[in-house]
Parts: C-alpha cells; sequence; structure tokens
C-alpha cells in the first residue's frame, strides 16, 4: 500500500511541472491573443453558418435540417469554380478577388436553390407538426448528401476526408502566419474575421434598415395582419429560406480553405452540428444570441485546439467535447439559450 501511494505522488510530483508550464504558457500575452484571434476567425465562420439557420427558425418556425447540405454543396461548388478560375501563376490579390465572385456566385445558385426547396417542399407542410419539417429536410440532406458523394466519387474525387485540390487554391498570402501582439496568425483567420463582420452587418441591416426586412419581420409576428395590408406573406418566407441556404453555402465557401476542414460530404453533418450547437446556445430565432455563442464557441474551439497542439492535452477530440459540454451546460442554467424567447416564429 506504501509503495502505490509513493508512485501515485511521484506521478502528481512528476506531472506538476507540465501543469504549471502549461498555466504559464496559457497566460503569456501572445498566447492569449493567439487563442482570441484565431477564435474570432473560427467564430466567424461558424457565424455565417449558423445564422442562416437562425433567420429561417426565427422569422418561419421552421427547423431546416438540410442547412449542413448546403454548406457542404457550397464547399464543393466554391472549390470547383475556384479550381477552374485559379491557376497556377495567378497572384494572391486576383485569388482572393475570384474567391469573393465566387462567394458571390454560390450565394446566388444555393439562394435560388433553397427557394426552390421551400415551395416544392416545406411550404405544404407548414400547417402540419415539426416532425414533418425534420424529417424532410434531414432527408434532402441526406439525398444531397449522397449526391455529392455519387458524383465526386464518379469524378476521381476522394470525397473524404478533403478535396485538396480545392483546398489547394488558397493564396500563400493567407497561409503565411503574420506577427499580432506577439502571435503568430494564420492570415485566413484574419480574413475570415472581415468577412463575417461584413455578413454580420449585412444581414443585420437587411432586417432593421430595408423595408422587406420590415415586411419579413412583421410576418414572422402576426402574418395574417400582414395578408391583410396586402404583403405577399409567403413570398417573404420563400426569401428567408432562400437566403439562410445561400449564407451556409457561403460558409461552406469558407470552410473550403480553413486548414481544419476543407471540401468533404462529411461536412453535411459537421457543419449542421456546429450550427445547431451555436444557434442553440445563442437561444432559437435569436440573430444577436448567434453571434454571442459562435464567439464563444469559436474561442472555446481555438483554446482547446491550443492545448492539443502544444501537447497539453493528448485527446484530439476535445475540441468537439468541449463545444457539446457547452451545450449541455447551457441547456441545464438557461434551456432558451442566452438570448432565446419563449416563442419564435409564425408556424
Amino acid at each position: 500500500m506504501e509503495s502505490a501511494l509513493a508512485v501515485a505522488a511521484s506521478g502528481v510530483v512528476s506531472d506538476t511541472p507540465l501543469v504549471v508550464d502549461a498555466v504559464s504558457r496559457l497566460f503569456r500575452p501572445d498566447t492569449v491573443s493567439r487563442i482570441l484571434i484565431e477564435g474570432l476567425g473560427k467564430a466567424s465562420i461558424y457565424f455565417i453558418i449558423a445564422v442562416g439557420l437562425t433567420l429561417v427558425f426565427g422569422l418561419m418556425g421552421v427547423l431546416n435540417f438540410a442547412h449542413g447540405a448546403f454548406a457542404m454543396l457550397g464547399a464543393y461548388v466554391g472549390g470547383l469554380l475556384m479550381v477552374l478560375a485559379v491557376s497556377s501563376g495567378t497572384g494572391p490579390y486576383a485569388r482572393v478577388a475570384f474567391f469573393v465572385v465566387v462567394a458571390a456566385v454560390v450565394f446566388g445558385l444555393m439562394t435560388a436553390a433553397g427557394s426552390v426547396l421551400e415551395i416544392g417542399l416545406v411550404r405544404p407542410i407548414y400547417d402540419r407538426t415539426p416532425m414533418y419539417q425534420i424529417l424532410l429536410t434531414f432527408g434532402v440532406g441526406l439525398i444531397l448528401e449522397e449526391g455529392a458523394r455519387i458524383v465526386t466519387s464518379a469524378r476521381g474525387i476522394q470525397p473524404e476526408p478533403t478535396w485538396t485540390g480545392a483546398a489547394a487554391t488558397i493564396p500563400n498570402a493567407l497561409e503565411t502566419f503574420y506577427s499580432i501582439l506577439g502571435a503568430s496568425i494564420r492570415g485566413f483567420y484574419m480574413f475570415a474575421i472581415v468577412a463575417g463582420v461584413a455578413v454580420a452587418a449585412a444581414v443585420w441591416a437587411f432586417l432593421n434598415r430595408t423595408l422587406y426586412g420590415l415586411y419579413i419581420r412583421a410576418g414572422s409576428e402576426d402574418p395574417e395582419m400582414v395578408e391583410a395590408l396586402g404583403i405577399d406573406v409567403r413570398k417573404a418566407f420563400t426569401v428567408v429560406f432562400g437566403l439562410g441556404t445561400g449564407l451556409a453555402a457561403v460558409g461552406g465557401v469558407f470552410l473550403m480553405w480553413d486548414p481544419t476542414w476543407g471540401p468533404s460530404v462529411l461536412l453535411n453533418i459537421d457543419a449542421l452540428l456546429y450550427a445547431f450547437v451555436v444557434v442553440v446556445i445563442g437561444g432559437l430565432g435569436s440573430f444577436k444570441g448567434t453571434l454571442a455563442a459562435a464567439v464563444i464557441v469559436g474561442i472555446a474551439d481555438s483554446f482547446t485546439t491550443w492545448l492539443f497542439n502544444t501537447g497539453i492535452v493528448a485527446f484530439p477530440g476535445l475540441p468537439e467535447v468541449t463545444i457539446f459540454a457547452l451545450l449541455v451546460t447551457v441547456l441545464i442554467v438557461r434551456p432558451q439559450g442566452l438570448y432565446g424567447v419563449e416563442e419564435v416564429g409564425g408556424h
């Protein structure tokens, strides 16, 4: 017994310097800067994907389980367009310009596809229970995933884990690490932060500073009254559903260049899970909550990734476990989410 206690005590003592070193490294200014900036970069992408889900559920009351599939399609379609547009001689500024154009094209295509999906399949079941919406959209997501798997396999593109040809179109300037506040930060994350701020401002302005945004918000609160005023609420909801799928696809285009993701059929489930975690933590249907939750999830992801990359924690699944632990904690402490309300949507 004494020998066992001695071995255990020696193990604790031997691990103590590692813990002390980890804590001291964590609170260094360069480490804090790296975790925060990379976390905001990850948060920007999570927000771009999740805000579309927030719009659809918050304004329409529809649970779109095909949301992740549109992010996956965005990554593949965006990757295809980038591969066709970019050559080895294309400069970094041209690549970024092509990326912006491709993101806009993908947004338009997937917005149109989402609108068709809403008109043809989702609209007829508005008056049914949410289970019909879940089963329908989940089935659509599976069909799109298997379709992508078949197409990529037939074209000789390995569907799992990632399509490296599309990821290789990223310019060197975004792969380069820059010194910011003493930390070495990948340029891509700074690019993602700028894009996330732009998307957040655009969505907020659309909902709060445009006449059509007013129609959409009014239609979600009292569709009968809005229709009595001569406004086509069904058309407004079609636009919302299309915008939601389009934003998911734009997020997928960014995942194409993200060093930890890349184009893959697995994005269907992975992107959907992250989007739902962000939306649930922030509060179903809350734009402000989605923004706050994306920042929390992004920084938690960055912190736990740093723990693994530095060898402090040897478990590679730590970021995923931590994020879902955050979800469970919020559901226990505040079931409606950070900024959630008791009832959302007009259906």
